[in-house]
Formats: structure tokens, C-alpha cells, sequence
């Protein structure tokens, strides 16, 4: 009847001190849980249900303010990874704390709890410490340092973008050292980020530029990040090859007339607007960048008009609606003179253009194509494909059709 009578006594809000020993052995867990969630409860009682056979229990323990280092030491090594993620929660919202404690044990036995949870053998667990002191000034340096290293990057990557701990010195290392994946991503990503450290994200993430192009990208997307000229001249090295660089390089606060003029030679339209109505652009470097759009629009020009080889080629063609290129590799193809083909693709015939379509060996459905794309014949006008993908005229037919147009 003991263990009854204990259970009875928990409908106090707060026990004595026998009370709570009576109930830290009820047979009961949930009583056992009660006692641990108690912040009055006596350290002792505490320190001997953090080997409680209940996880609930134990995470209680681990949850509980009140609860001695001691214990919290023990609960870093429970074989159960909620309870140490809930030790975790906790420890680490106490940190700001311990530079308070006036107790040198009390003080060393918490940085030995916060050390031994950063080393856990759970990613969840180191996850949960890295997050909570990211932004702390008061952190153990050895925690933040080891954190900063971790194999993980979920456990890494917020130490390595927003500790204030961190020196350039500590992150110039680490980069120096073949940093995981992602981690330089990161330093990227820093509040006011040095030269020397936009430098060393660069430099190594241009070494191996396809597994870490997006930290270059980051770095170039922060405005905050100090970039030398001589840093960005390498960026600009390989950009042409990285359209995700194009945007935030334009985007730059401040770009050097030098790197504006070679940025002009490979973004696209749409980005060339904006590099000309950069408001840093001086008189000469707009010029320039004028003269270079031109020969650009002029070699595009000339590129669209040639005829495209391959079915490929011409189906894309088509659907750019690039009627020269067409035309010509219709005339090619087709073996007709090109004033034929104009004809043909100017009569506005269904017929006609789905038979120039054939002699060139295009399919029927490039043939439909062809008719709105091209010839710019009203969907209701155009002839559609037989079966979904034959043509509905006959050879004969088609040949009559091309006749009309002196093809005979």
C-alpha cells in the first residue's frame, strides 16, 4: 500500500524532501517523471534518477534547470539520443550563464557537459548545439572550434557562417585544410567577409569548381563581402562557363570598369540592359559596352541565319521561329532552289508547306510546325498528322502540290 499512498501525496504542487525520495522510487514512471520535472526538487534525488531504467525519466533529468552538472555529465553518455538532444537544449541555453558561475568546478564540470554533447556520436545531438550557439559570444572557444570542424555540414555550416568566435585565421585554415562539402558555401555567406577570406573561398572553390561553383556564387550574391580586383578577375576567368554567376556578378555594388567591359562579352540580353544602366558605369566604359553588344547582336545575327544540320537542329529552329535559318536548310535539304521555298512558305498553303516539309524528310509532326511556326498558318488551317504521326497526303499528292510551284 506504500507506493499508493506516496502517489497520493503528489497532489501538492511541491513536496518535501521525503516525499520526493519516497516518490523517486515509486513503481510507478510517471511519478518518477513528476518528481524530475519539479524544480524544487533536491539535487540528490536528481543525480539518482539520471540512471532511471525510464527514458522519460532521464529526459526529464536532462531537461530539468535544477538539475547538478554531476548528472548532466552522466546523461551525456544515456544510451538514448532524445534524452541527450533534450540535455543538449538545455545545456546550451544555459551557456550565457556560466561565465557567472562564481563555482570553478560547477564552471568546468558545464564545459565538460557542452564538449562531451558537441562530440556526440549523433549528428541530431551536435546539430542541436551547433544551432544554439552559432550567434553566441559565450561559448567555449574549444566547443565553437571543434563544432566548426565537425564532418557534418549541418553541424559545421552554422558555426562557420555566423560565429563571431571564428577568426579570418581560424576559417583561412580550415579552407586551407580541404574543408567538407558546403563549408566554404558558408564562410561565403559571412557578414562582412574580409578580402583575405573572399579570397580564400574563391581561390579554393575555383580549383574545384564544378563540386563548390554555388560558394562562388554565394560569395558574389553577398553584398557585404569585400572582393579585391585581382580576386574577381579569376571568377571572371571561368564565368562564361557558369550562367548562375552571371546575375549576381552584374548585381556587384561596385564593379571595376575593367571587369564591366568583360562581363559585357558573355550575359545574356536581359543582363546586359542592366550592366549598362549601372549607375557606376563612367562615359568610356559605356561606350564600350555599347560597341560590344553591337558586334554581339551582329554575330548573333549572322549565327541565326545560317541553316541548322540535323533534325535536331532544325526542329529548334523551327521552334525559334528563325524563318532565314529554315528556309535555307529547307532549299539545302529539299534540293529546290531557295526562291521556291519563299514561295511555298509565303503561300500560306497547308498543302504546299506540308509537302516542302516531306521533300526535306522532316517528320509530320515538324511539318506541323512548320506550318504555324513558319509559314504562319492559323492553327484551324494547318493540316495535322494521320494517326497522330503520318502524313495525310499521299507522295502523289505531294508532289502535284510542290509542282504548282515550278518544281517539276
Amino acid at each position: 500500500m506504500a507506493p499508493k499512498a506516496a502517489s497520493l501525496c503528489w497532489k501538492t504542487r511541491n513536496v518535501d524532501y521525503e516525499q520526493a525520495k519516497t516518490l523517486s522510487t515509486d513503481p510507478d514512471a510517471r511519478q518518477r517523471r513528476k518528481v524530475a520535472q519539479q524544480s524544487d526538487v533536491r539535487p540528490e534525488i536528481l543525480f539518482y534518477l539520471a540512471d532511471d531504467a525510464d527514458t522519460g525519466v532521464r529526459s526529464a533529468v536532462a531537461e530539468n534547470r535544477a538539475t547538478p552538472r554531476q548528472a548532466d555529465l552522466i546523461l551525456t553518455r544515456d544510451g538514448d539520443e532524445s534524452v541527450r538532444s533534450r540535455l543538449a537544449a538545455k545545456i546550451t541555453a544555459l551557456v550565457p550563464e556560466f561565465a557567472g558561475e562564481e563555482r570553478d568546478k560547477i564552471r568546468a564540470l558545464s564545459h565538460q557537459v557542452l564538449e562531451t554533447l558537441a562530440r556526440d556520436q549523433a549528428v541530431k545531438v551536435r546539430q542541436i548545439v551547433a544551432e544554439a550557439l552559432k550567434d553566441s559570444v559565450d561559448a567555449p572557444i574549444a566547443v565553437i572550434q571543434k563544432l566548426a570542424r565537425d564532418i557534418e555540414i549541418q553541424v559545421a555550416g552554422p558555426i562557420l557562417e555566423y560565429s563571431p568566435l571564428l577568426t579570418d585565421e581560424d576559417l583561412l585554415e580550415i579552407i586551407a585544410h580541404g574543408p567538407i562539402r558546403g563549408a566554404l558555401t558558408a564562410i561565403a555567406k559571412r557578414r562582412q567577409l574580409s578580402d583575405k577570406l573572399s579570397d580564400g573561398v574563391a581561390v579554393s572553390a575555383l580549383a574545384d569548381s564544378d563540386a563548390e561553383s554555388n560558394s562562388v556564387r554565394k560569395l558574389l550574391q553577398n553584398k557585404s563581402a569585400q572582393i579585391r580586383e585581382d580576386t574577381l578577375d579569376r571568377i571572371l576567368d571561368q564565368a562564361g562557363k557558369v550562367p548562375t554567376w552571371h546575375e549576381p556578378l552584374v548585381e556587384r555594388p561596385t564593379l571595376p570598369m575593367k571587369a564591366i567591359k568583360r562581363l559585357a562579352a558573355f550575359v545574356s540580353h536581359t543582363l546586359l540592359e542592366a550592366l549598362q544602366q549601372r549607375p557606376d558605369l563612367d562615359a568610356a566604359t559605356a561606350k564600350d559596352v555599347a560597341k560590344t553588344v553591337q558586334r554581339r547582336l551582329e554575330a548573333e545575327g549572322a549565327a541565326s541565319a545560317a541553316p541548322p544540320v540535323g533534325e535536331e537542329a532544325i526542329a529548334a529552329a523551327i521552334g525559334a521561329g528563325k524563318r532565314d535559318a529554315v528556309a535555307a536548310a529547307l532549299a539545302r535539304d529539299a534540293k529546290l532552289p531557295a526562291s521556291v521555298v519563299s514561295a511555298i512558305l509565303a503561300s500560306k498553303s497547308s498543302k504546299a508547306v506540308t509537302a516542302l516539309a516531306w521533300r526535306a524528310n522532316l517528320s509530320m509532326r515538324q511539318a506541323l510546325q512548320l506550318q504555324l511556326r513558319i509559314a504562319h498558318i492559323p492553327p484551324t488551317a494547318a493540316l495535322n498528322p494521320r494517326g497522330g504521326t503520318d502524313y495525310p497526303l499521299t507522295p502523289a499528292e505531294m508532289e502535284w502540290q510542290l509542282g504548282l510551284f515550278g518544281t517539276a
